[in-house]
C-alpha cells in the first residue's frame, strides 16, 4: 500500500505545475540544486506508570522544507503552513541563503510516483486503531511485567506509532512519494530486594501495523523480558576490571557497532577529514572475517525505507568488507563533493531538519563460528547482552559503552551476572581484535533511535556473536578478588 501518490494532490491540491513554481523560486538567487520535502505526519503515543494512565495524545504535524545546494553551500527554510504563498516565501529564503554563483533552470517536475519497491506493506496502520485499542495492549504489558516477580515494584510501559506521507521534489525532475509507518513499545521496570534496587528495559516494533505484537511479540513477552532483566541484576557481582576477552551476544550489542564505527562512516564526517576512517578506502581497517553493511532495505525494520529523505532508493551498502574499507554512508551532498555513488542515507528528523548522511539497519553479517564454541574458546572474560549507555568520539572511534547485562565467562561458560561493567576502547582496534564471528546475525527488536547534530531517526542495528580477543573492562570489583588481572 502507499497512498501517498496522492496524497498531496488531493489534500492539498499540490500539482506538478505548484512544484515547478517553488523550485524556480528556490532557485531564483542561483544554486546548483534545489529540492522540497513535504512532510504530513499523524501520531498518537501513550504512557502509563505505575498502572496509571499518565499520557494519552494524537496529532498531526505537516510543512514543507525547501532545500538550495550551491557547491558546498546549503540554504534551507521551511513553513508548517502550506498556503502556496508561504512555501514561494521559504523558497526564496533558502535561495537567498545559498546565494550561490550558479544559475540553472529547473527541469519538468513530472507527476509524483511511489518508490519502485515497498519494504514495509502495511495494510492497516496503527494509527488507523482507535487509541482504547492500543492502551490495552500497554496495559497488558503492565500487568504481565508485575505478575512476572514480586521483587518488581515499578513500571513504565511506553507505546507510539506514527504514519508519515512524504513528497520530495528535485530540480532534476524528479519526483517520488512514500507512505512510511512505524510503531515502538517499550517497559521499563525496577526491581527491589533488601535495599538493592535495579532496572531492566525491552520492546520492540517496526514498520509495521498494530497486528505485529502478537506471539513472541506480544506485550506480556516484551514484559517478562524487562522484568527477568531487573531481576537478574539483583543477584550480579561487582564487574571485573582491565583487559580480558569479550564476547559480544547477538543483536542489540550491534549498537556498539553502530556507534563506535557506523557514524565513522558517515560520509560528512569523512570529506570533512575529521573520522578515523578518513581516507582510509581501500585499507585493511578490521579483521578479515568482518564484514558490515548498512542496510535500508530489510522488510518492516525500523530503519528501513523505501527512498530516503531526499528521495534516493534504499540500498544495501557494503561499508567494510572482509576487513577492507569499501566506502561510506553518502547523501547527496556529500557525494556530490566526494564523486561518489548515493547509497541512499539521506536522512532527516522532520521537515524542518535539512538532511544529512546517516544510518538505516548498520549490521555485520553473520560468520561460520557455532556460538557456543565461542563461548568454550575463552577461559576468563566477559559476555555482553544488552547495553545501556555510551559516548563515542567520531574523531578517534574511542567510546565508552556501559553494559546493563552481562556475565562472566569462567572456563568457557557462562556464569555469574555482574553489574557495572564498562566496555572501554576505539572502534577501528577493536575490530581488528575480533576473532570469531557466529553464525546467529540477529538484529535488535526495533527501538532504536539515532542522535545526531540535533536530529533523531529510528535506526536498526545488530550483529552475530562476536568474540573480541582483547578489550578494556571499567568494573568495580576489588583488585585482589579480580581473577582476570
Amino acid at each position: 500500500m502507499n497512498s501517498s501518490d496522492t496524497f498531496f494532490q488531493d489534500t492539498y491540491g499540490i500539482t506538478p505545475i505548484d512544484l515547478d513554481r517553488y523550485l524556480a523560486a528556490a532557485l531564483s538567487e542561483g544554486g546548483d540544486y534545489a529540492d522540497l520535502y513535504f512532510e504530513h505526519t499523524t501520531t498518537s503515543s501513550i504512557v502509563v506508570d505505575e498502572s496509571l494512565v499518565k499520557t494519552a495524545t494524537e496529532g498531526i504535524s505537516m510543512g514543507c522544507g525547501v532545500r538550495v545546494l550551491a557547491g558546498e553551500q546549503t540554504g534551507y527554510a521551511y513553513t508548517d503552513d502550506l498556503e502556496p504563498a508561504r512555501i514561494l516565501n521559504v523558497a526564496r529564503i533558502a535561495a537567498r541563503i545559498a546565494s550561490g554563483p550558479a544559475r540553472v533552470s529547473t527541469a519538468g517536475v513530472s507527476s509524483a510516483s511511489p518508490p519502485a519497491h515497498n519494504f514495509y506493506p502495511v495494510v492497516s496502520p496503527a494509527t488507523h486503531h482507535d487509541l482504547a485499542e492500543k492502551l490495552e495492549l500497554v496495559k497488558r504489558a503492565d500487568v504481565a511485567a508485575r505478575a512476572y516477580d514480586p521483587r518488581i515494584q515499578q513500571v513504565r510501559v511506553t507505546y507510539g506509532d506514527q504514519v508519515r506521507h512524504v513528497l520530495i521534489a528535485g530540480s532534476d525532475g524528479r519526483s517520488v512519494t512514500d507512505f512510511q509507518p512505524l510503531v515502538r513499545m517499550n517497559i521499563f521496570t525496577i526491581a527491589r530486594q533488601n535495599g538493592n534496587v535495579q532496572s531492566g528495559s525491552y520492546g520492540g516494533g517496526g514498520r509495521v501495523g498494530l497486528e505485529f505484537f502478537e506471539g513472541d511479540h506480544s506485550p506480556e513477552s516484551y514484559a517478562r523480558e524487562a522484568a527477568r532483566q531487573a531481576i537478574v541484576q539483583l543477584d550480579a557481582r561487582e564487574a571485573p576490571a582491565g583487559e580480558m576477552e569479550v564476547v559480544l551476544a547477538p543483536g542489540w550489542p550491534g549498537i556498539l557497532l553502530h556507534e563506535a564505527i557506523g557514524h565513522g562512516l558517515e560520509a560528512d564526517f569523512n570529506r570533512k577529514g575529521i573520522s578515523a576512517f578518513s581516507g582510509r578506502i581501500g585499507q585493511r581497517v578490521a579483521s578479515e572475517i568482518c564484514t558490515v553493511v548498512d542496510d535500508g532495505t530489510v522488510p518492516n525494520r525500523r530503519g528501513s525505507l523505501n527512498v530516503d529523505d531526499e528521495g534516493a532508493p534504499t540500498h544495501q551498502t557494503v561499508l567494510i568488507e572482509n576487513g577492507i574499507l569499501r566506502g561510506y554512508i553518502q547523501d547527496k551532498l556529500s557525494a556530490n563533493v566526494m564523486k561518489a555513488e548515493r547509497t541512499g542515507n539521506g536522512r532527516r528528523q522532520s521537515y524542518e531538519h535539512i538532511p544529512m548522511p546517516r544510518m538505516t539497519n548498520t549490521y555485520m553479517l553473520a560468520g561460520k563460528d557455532d556460538p557456543q564454541d565461542i563461548i568454550r574458546s575463552v577461559k576468563h572474560g566477559l559476555y555482553a547482552v544488552y547495553f545501556g549507555g555510551g559516548q563515542v568520539d567520531i574523531t578517534n572511534g574511542k567510546f565508552v559503552f556501559s553494559a546493563s547485562e552481562a556475565y562472566l565467562i569462567e572456563d568457557g561458560k557462562v556464569t555469574a551476572p555482574v553489574k557495572g561493567a564498562t566496555l572501554i576502547g576505539d572502534g577501528p582496534t577493536a575490530l581488528t581484535r575480533v576473532t570469531a564471528v557466529g553464525n546467529d546475525l540477529r538484529l535488535d527488536p526495533g527501538i532504536g533511535t539515532c542522535g545526531k547534530e540535533g536530529q533523531s531517526v529510528p535506526v536498526g542495528v545488530g550483529i552475530p556473536t562476536l568474540k573480541v580477543s582483547r578489550l578494556t573492562v571499567g568494573g568495580t570489583a576489588p583488585r585482589a578478588a579480580n581473577s582476570f588481572l
